[in-house]
């Protein structure tokens, strides 16, 4: 199944899932600067700048690799200095992340500190065209 719509992915989360994207999708979308995008991509919630920025991935969307929660990595997360060791670095060289099972774990100064990074990581590559 195809996912192209917000709406339609809603219709899909269990209302924990539901919630915490919904809450991470407002942090994420209320602070990336205006030259930056979100689709629907892999069926989740992608956002990107010059480059790919972040990604919000519920667990009952296939493929994500997790089995509960919602997942917000960081498509660069390699990259960012991620000081306070907020992201967890699985299996994927490059995509660093963090998985909420609950709305209360959310912490938004982490999130934008990270958004941050990531941004500035972008704004660099708009440099290297």
């Amino acid at each position: 199944m195809k996912i192209t719509s917000l709406l339609q992915l809603y219709d899909l989360l269990a209302e924990n899932e539901r919630i915490i994207t919904d809450i991470l999708r407002q942090i994420v979308t209320a602070h990336l600067p205006s030259y930056c995008k979100e689709k629907i991509s892999y069926n989740v919630p992608f956002f990107y700048g010059y480059k790919g920025i972040c990604i919000i991935w519920p667990a009952s969307i296939p493929r994500g690799g997790i089995k509960e929660g919602v997942l917000l990595g960081f498509w660069y997360g390699n990259r960012l200095p991620d000081v306070d060791g907020y992201l967890t670095h699985g299996t994927n060289k490059q995509i660093f992340y963090k998985i909420y099972t609950d709305a209360e774990q959310i912490d938004e100064q982490a999130i934008l500190a990270l958004l941050s990074e990531a941004v500035a990581l972008d704004m660099k590559w708009k440099k290297g065209k």
